[in-house]
């Protein structure tokens, strides 16, 4: 399908303003332009620094969970640490626990087994793992909004609970704090923030409550800028917007990983093959994350906590190498999902006449089945629900598309669903296998009311229409300091026209690089991923879409177009 182009023309005052105020040329400022408000947030955008995080101390319950947790600390109680078993999850869990250890509190953690657990704290886990443990708080990280009977069974046993979570909010659990910026009384402005942003926000307002008291008076407090790798980590996994603090963390979270010396991060980098210093979020996102989630995924999320709060580089290698052969057969479980869903469709017309497509299937492994909806929802351009059923309870992973609010839907569906939870984008299910059928026909309603007026098309967001000749090593140095990119900050597109194929070859049986050329006679290689290798390419391009990057690999470092669209 032909895709529409939308270029984004800027406020001819705003372009001005920001050209003057960043002292930069007219490309820059204009894909400035077409993502902030003011010059001023152009020159913030640009220098990301800790010193321009708001005050999280006015989010909601922060001054009574840091209360009670400095009481647990100052009376030597023991706490928990329940976390969940993505990469978000994961890196919340092994922030807090570093932070307690170092307030020499009796600390532990527990992140149920994804398949045998499933999501979120549940009574049972107050049960036989809280009650005999003797465990007098519980600290929930990137979970525990929906939990209210667990809450609740904890606070008959004589078991404190904090909150700190991320997701939607349908009701309120009755803990001792429950600090989830998008709770409808919390006007402190920090709703975008992943799990792990939640908890560092957490860790700034008790490290000053500990300072304040005088804790720290006869040792080092903690740095806590030290730990924005992990805060960037989890923050680009969840696929959180990157903006205000969010951008921060990450900005600075990249730096730390291509210069710090964690060993986690350093074994990964090495299984995954980054032989770059300056490592960004396409490596986050391609290499490192997918080896962390594999671990939750397919065995248990304690391996990828173990590695990342490992001090030992021969460890650290050890588990990394372990967890880079379960990310071998995450991929071949997920390529294999992927191949029986399209057929599943192909061979079943009328699914694709319908506004969303949710199959379900025995055997179909949920650790994998949320990434098949993402590439399925892609391919498709419809709301996408996988289900894997086992013992007639199926478990589920939806993906939505942009204009669609998925947890939305699900709330008018609850009478179907045992539990469900998530995002406007993303959500998980758990359903009765015999409700199914019917879940998906009002689905699918719900879906076709809501997008009625919703345009198919497929959109590109043009920042700049080109020439080749404008793309200099200034303009590049000036893109990467627009980085990291991500949600709600998207990697500059390009545009430009008549373009020439020099030479081209096939690489990687279905990825195609070329030489390309412009009628002024400049050359510059690109490349162009997931190509069909049976159909003839193109050997010239009416109009070209693509981001401008450097070509890495190997130890090169020169200019690479990457083609999006084109025609």
């Amino acid at each position: 399908m032909k895709k529409k182009w939308n270029i984004k023309k800027p406020d001819p005052t705003l372009l001005k303003g920001i050209k003057e105020k960043c002292d930069c040329n007219l490309i820059t400022a204009t894909v400035l332009a077409n993502r902030l408000k003011t010059p001023e947030d152009a020159v913030r955008f640009l220098n990301p620094s800790l010193d321009q995080i708001k005050p999280p101390f006015t989010i909601k319950d922060m001054n009574k969970a840091i209360t009670r947790i400095y009481s647990a600390i100052k009376n030597e109680e023991k706490i928990l640490i329940f976390g969940d078993y993505d990469a978000d999850g994961i890196t919340s869990v092994t922030i807090l626990l570093d932070f307690l250890k170092k307030t020499s509190v009796d600390v532990s953690y527990y992140i149920p087994h994804r398949t045998r657990e499933g999501y979120g704290f549940k009574e049972d886990h107050v049960i036989k793992i809280a009650k005999p443990n003797l465990i007098d708080l519980i600290i929930t990280v990137d979970c525990g909004i929906s939990s209210k009977k667990a809450v609740k069974l904890a606070k008959e046993y004589g078991i404190d609970v904090i909150i700190t979570d991320h997701h939607e909010v349908s009701s309120m659990p009755d803990a001792v704090a429950v600090i989830n910026p998008k709770r409808p009384d919390c006007d402190a402005g920090f709703e975008y923030l992943s799990g792990v942003g939640v908890v560092f926000c957490l860790l700034i307002c008790l490290r000053k409550k500990l300072r304040d008291s005088g804790f720290w008076q006869n040792e080092t407090q903690p740095n806590l800028k030290e730990i924005c790798d992990l805060v960037a980590l989890g923050t680009v996994a969840d696929i959180v917007p990157l903006i205000n603090e969010n951008r921060i963390f990450s900005k600075i979270g990249l730096f730390l990983m291509s210069n710090g010396c964690r060993s986690g991060i350093k074994a990964l980098k090495e299984i995954a093959r980054i032989k770059t210093e300056n490592i960004d979020t396409s490596d986050l996102v391609y290499k490192l994350i997918p080896r962390i989630n594999a671990a939750g995924r397919l065995e248990h999320a304690s391996k990828a906590v173990e590695l990342l709060s490992s001090t030992s580089i021969k460890n650290a290698r050890t588990i990394a190498y372990n967890l880079d052969l379960i990310n071998i057969k995450r991929r071949d479980l997920e390529q294999n999902i992927f191949i029986e869903a399209r057929h599943i469709i192909t061979s079943n017309p009328e699914i694709l006449k319908r506004k969303s497509i949710v199959l379900s299937r025995k055997g179909w492994h949920e650790g994998v089945i949320g990434i098949v909806a993402s590439k399925l929802t892609e391919l498709y351009l419809k709301p996408v629900i996988l289900i894997s059923i086992m013992n007639n309870i199926g478990r589920g992973s939806a993906r939505s598309i942009p204009g669609l609010d998925i947890h939305s839907c699900l709330i008018s569906l609850k009478n179907y669903l045992e539990a469900f939870g998530g995002h406007a984008m993303a959500a998980g299910i758990t359903i009765q296998g015999d409700n199914i059928s019917n879940f998906y026909a009002d689905f699918d309603k719900i879906v076709n009311d809501k997008l009625e007026n919703i345009d198919y098309i497929p959109k590109m967001n043009i920042d700049y229409i080109i020439d080749f000749n404008n793309i200099t090593n200034e303009l590049i140095n000036d893109l990467e300091r627009m980085a990291p990119f991500g949600h709600s900050n998207k990697e500059p597109l390009f545009g430009t026209y008549n373009v020439k194929v020099r030479n081209s070859a096939i690489v990687g049986k279905i990825h195609r690089k070329m030489k390309l050329e412009q009628k002024n006679g400049k050359n510059i290689d690109a490349i162009q991923f997931n190509i069909d290798p049976s159909v003839n390419q193109p050997c010239s391009f009416e109009r070209l879409a693509f981001k401008i990057q450097r070509n890495n690999w190997n130890g090169k470092n020169n200019v690479q177009l990457l083609i999006e669209d084109y025609c």
